[in-house]
């Protein structure tokens, strides 16, 4: 499966899941059991938006696209920057 169909699906897949609404795609790398995909989701909209809580969530799904679990890694202000993982 082409990488673009699984993030469409991903990200289809989690708002569904989770009634939030996705904000990017920060990571995805093909495994041996399938796809890891990282998307943030907004959590919280406020204003001013750089306020707003975003959540970053991984998924994982099966060779063919379908969500076989999802967790909350950290959230985080908009206006933060990233932390990176070491």
């Amino acid at each position: 499966m082409e990488i673009s169909r699984v993030l469409e699906q991903t990200v289809r897949q989690l708002a569904d899941t989770t009634g939030l609404k996705p904000v990017a795609v920060i990571g995805a790398s093909h495994e041996e059991q399938g796809w890891r995909v990282r998307v943030e989701m907004l959590e919280m909209a406020r204003i001013p938006t750089a306020t707003d809580v975003l959540g970053d969530y991984e998924v994982l799904l099966d060779e063919d696209g379908s969500m076989l679990r999802f967790e909350r890694k950290r959230t985080r202000l908009r206006a933060e920057p990233v932390a990176s993982e070491a």
